[in-house]
């Protein structure tokens, strides 16, 4: 379980986050001041500290500093009641992974603690030398990796392009748009970028347009002053100022409604904001990277889409291949998955029986790399030995491998030319394949359905290798 301590010497609200983080699925300690915090790292690990930057006995820069002296494992999220891009950017630079003005959001705040503890875990597994890792019957393959540790490029010749494209556009100041089906890794990509660019030490900040309502849309991308609007007790830096200098990713933007399209568009013409309620021009020198899943030239055509600020964005695009179309990286990512699952529960796992290989070498991976990842860590924490089996895996991609090579076999049994025996049997041969995929396999109740008794089953799966 992931574990968080919290630092704010307001009991009340220390208290309020505790509870709603545990309701989350968290393990959570909260200490008052800096020097009990310290007291808490010194006794056990944390995946993520939460800290408030203005406390009794120190502030949370200082505080910043020690904890990534003596804990450079653990992510750090300063929250504050007020805004300042300069120390923004200081205590990013000194470690933190974002810095949060009140009030506080409970979507806002999930979302980031869950991105910031992902990207520690995936940070302390990275190594500044990867030696090849052994995969299962003595075959070794390496990964590819840019400086970004999110980032794995495989060996296939879909990866290889994507990573030649990166390479390409990382050094230059171009805007990037970023497609792909969901779950094939945008925001990876984004961050490859990123960290492969003059403006690696600056900010990265990314930020999901598809939850963004057109209430908040100013206030999220321009920031707003105490006052300017009804519940506006704090002042909030937008994300274009908190990307300053560095990158700004836009995920989903496609999902923007087209007034909020429209202000976007004179932000990327003028490189110029103004927080909501402030007639101060805050000047913008920020690298923009797009994503979406959708596809912008319909969406324009349907006029839903702005074209201008499309090729405002569009001055380069990389198309991220989905899964399916990357065999040979798939047991690549499964063993770096692998890898980083070991470190989050604690375990030493060390490969795939030659049944799981087969099995994720035959499933399609609709949820691309996201959902592969998804299933290692799950199988992962099912697994007690050094070798993950079968049964560590959901039942829907064991019952899609078996199926395939069941529709394989059936369509080698039943041969060409069709005439009418043949067809008969394809027919039945289908229909009882169709059956036990409804049942997921479960050979009695695929004969309940059918009304034909179990040993009839089998003989006429077996006359075609489906008792397998």
């Amino acid at each position: 379980m992931r574990k968080i301590l919290i630092i704010d010497d307001e009991v009340n609200i220390g208290l309020l986050l505790s509870k709603f983080l545990t309701r989350n699925g968290f393990t959570v300690d909260t200490a008052i001041n800096g020097l009990s915090a310290l007291e808490y790292l010194g006794k056990s690990s944390y995946d993520l500290v939460l800290c408030d930057y203005r406390l009794e006995d120190t502030d949370g820069r200082e505080l910043l500093i020690k904890i990534k002296e003596s804990h450079p494992a653990t992510g750090v999220i300063i929250i504050t009641g007020y805004s300042d891009i300069k120390l923004a950017v200081e205590l990013i630079k000194l470690g933190a992974y974002d810095y949060i003005t009140k009030p506080l959001y409970p979507d806002e705040i999930l979302n980031t603690i869950n991105k910031a503890i992902d990207t520690q875990q995936a940070l302390n597994a990275d190594t500044n030398e990867r030696s090849a890792q052994e995969l299962q019957k003595g075959k070794a393959a390496k990964a590819t990796y840019l400086q970004d540790a999110n980032f794995v490029a495989g060996q296939s010749s879909a990866s290889k392009e994507l990573l030649k494209q990166i390479q390409l556009v990382a050094p230059t100041t171009y805007s990037v748009i970023l497609t792909g089906e969901s779950g094939t890794g945008k925001e990876s990509v984004a961050k490859a970028i990123h960290e492969n660019s003059p403006r690696k030490d600056n900010p990265f900040i990314a930020m999901d347009c598809g939850s963004l309502t057109k209430e908040l849309a100013g206030s999220e991308f321009f920031g707003h002053e105490k006052g300017s609007f009804t519940g506006a007790l704090y002042t909030k830096i937008g994300h274009f100022e908190m990307a300053n200098g560095g990158t700004l990713f836009l995920d989903e933007v496609g999902n923007l409604s087209y007034d909020i399209q429209a202000a976007l568009l004179r932000t990327v013409q003028e490189r110029k904001i103004k927080r909501i309620g402030s007639t101060k021009e805050i000047e913008l020198d920020v690298r923009i990277i797009v994503a979406t899943n959708e596809n912008l030239g319909n969406a324009i055509q349907k006029g839903k889409f702005r074209e201008d600020l499309y090729h405002r964005f569009n001055e380069f695009s990389i198309s991220l291949p989905p899964l399916s179309q990357r065999g040979k990286d798939i047991m690549i990512f499964a063993q770096t998955f692998l890898e980083l699952a070991n470190k989050e529960v604690n375990k030493n796992v060390l490969s795939f029986s030659s049944e799981v290989e087969d099995c994720f070498l035959t499933y399609n991976w609709p949820g691309n790399v996201r959902e592969l990842k998804n299933v290692v860590r799950r199988a992962t924490l099912l697994t007690e030995t050094q070798e993950i089996q079968l049964k560590a895996l959901p039942l829907e991609i064991s019952t899609y491998a078996k199926s395939a090579v069941m529709e394989s076999s059936m369509q080698r049994t039943v041969e060409k030319p069709r005439d009418l025996k043949n067809a008969a049997l394809e027919a039945e041969y289908e229909a009882i394949l169709n059956v036990l995929r409804e049942v997921n396999f479960n050979k009695t109740k695929a004969a309940k359905i059918l009304n034909i008794d179990r040993k009839t089953l089998y003989n006429k799966m077996k006359a075609i290798n489906l008792d397998t």
